[in-house]
């Protein structure tokens, strides 16, 4: 462990943020559990990381570097007088939980094109104080406190954020169906209604009593937050402003189904994908101008599958086997797109020097650096 880093306590002087952000009704989670004498019992898997604890000049690159996997932070050219960040992130397994304090900076989505990583979660971001502003696809919207905001990593979006704290709970796209199509619907707003509060004093009260729940609760754990979510933020008529927005994000949300069914067949391209979804190809170009195109959507995912594959130690297949069953014909063009899209080689993955993106066991993710550790956590919600 760093000399900088420490498994996360709960921080006593960050409350007052929870009182100013959570309504006085009572919060439905998971309630804490008492620490039991059994040898077997253990926290649920939590790591911290502060820039105070790393040189003033280098604080703000640390800052940006902890969330390069999911958001491109503006540049600073004047190190000199530091930059306040703070951040605790859960391991839930199937989701991440962080709460982060943040001084003001900007930021903005990784462009499809040039990220390494498919990182096409949902957030959903509570401020418990401070401001969230984002320009998202089709519309702007802000938040303070207790207001939930759904942003999608997947798609182009920047923003600002003042002086902040916040609670951001990470969903996979792949998760939960109904869960879904529940964010689909929502994200790129931020929720100011009776039910988005309630998620959000659940929120709240999830990050008070995290560091007492033990990791043999995490299954009713997820359940419960899973069941918040779609209760809290189901679409009806009354909170959705443009039915189109829904149904588009419902027929993208069809065409991920599609490509991840059809990865091994050589015949699938962007045009039997448009005739499976009976749209136009504008529509479809539209669609996928986020990923970089349709080709190099269907490419990565292929890649993705086959970077799975070549992790797991029971796969005892060739490489080339590997790249063939995921239509690429020739071995080496096989490598030079891997390590394009990766920065490292199928023979790294084989051997097992690589394994960051399909997933990451707790062990290996304690020993990654601080900053790295939320990437490395997100990635590993892919698995």
């Amino acid at each position: 462990m760093n000399a900088h880093d420490h498994i996360v306590p709960s921080d006593a002087p960050l409350d007052q943020n929870f009182a100013h952000a959570a309504s006085a009704s009572a919060v439905n989670c998971p309630p804490p559990q008492s620490k039991r004498s059994s040898a077997g019992s253990s926290s649920i898997p939590a790591f911290k990381f502060d820039t105070r604890r790393v040189p003033i000049d280098q604080q703000y690159d640390s800052w940006r570097k902890s969330f390069s996997s999911m958001l491109e932070l503006s540049e600073r050219r004047d190190r000199s007088c530091g930059f306040e960040g703070k951040q605790t992130v859960w391991d839930l397994g199937s989701l991440a939980f962080s709460r982060i304090r943040t001084s003001a900076l900007e930021f903005a989505s990784v462009p499809g094109h040039t990220r390494r990583e498919a990182l096409d979660h949902w957030t959903l971001t509570v401020p418990l104080d401070g401001t969230i502003s984002t320009v998202g696809p089709a519309s702007s919207f802000q938040g303070g406190a207790g207001v939930v905001q759904v942003h999608s990593l997947g798609r182009w979006f920047e923003g600002n954020v003042t002086d902040s704290e916040m609670l951001i709970l990470f969903v996979p796209r792949d998760f939960d169906p109904e869960v879904a199509h529940v964010l689909g619907a929502a994200e790129f707003s931020a929720i100011d209604t009776a039910m988005g509060r309630l998620l959000s004093d659940y929120f709240i009260g999830l990050a008070k009593r995290l560091p007492a729940v033990e990791a043999e609760y995490l299954p009713e754990l997820v359940g419960a937050t899973q069941s918040m979510i779609r209760a809290c933020l189901l679409p009806s008529p009354g909170n959705i402003e443009e039915a189109q927005a829904p149904i588009a994000r419902v027929l993208l949300e069809k065409a991920r189904r599609i490509v991840q069914s059809r990865l091994f067949d050589p015949s699938f391209n962007a045009n039997v994908l448009r005739r499976d979804l009976a749209i136009s190809r504008t529509g479809l170009y539209r669609m996928f101008e986020p990923f970089g195109g349709v080709i190099h959507y269907l490419q990565h995912q292929r890649l993705l599958d086959a970077h799975a594959a070549l992790a797991n130690p029971n796969d005892k297949r060739r490489i080339i086997e590997i790249a063939e069953q995921r239509c690429f014909s020739d071995g080496a063009e096989f490598s030079r797109a891997f390590k394009r899209e990766f920065g490292y080689t199928p023979s790294e993955v084989r051997a097992g020097r690589k394994s960051g993106v399909p997933s990451m066991p707790t062990g290996e993710l304690a020993t990654a650096a601080p900053e790295e550790r939320l990437g490395v956590l997100l990635r590993k919600l892919h698995g």
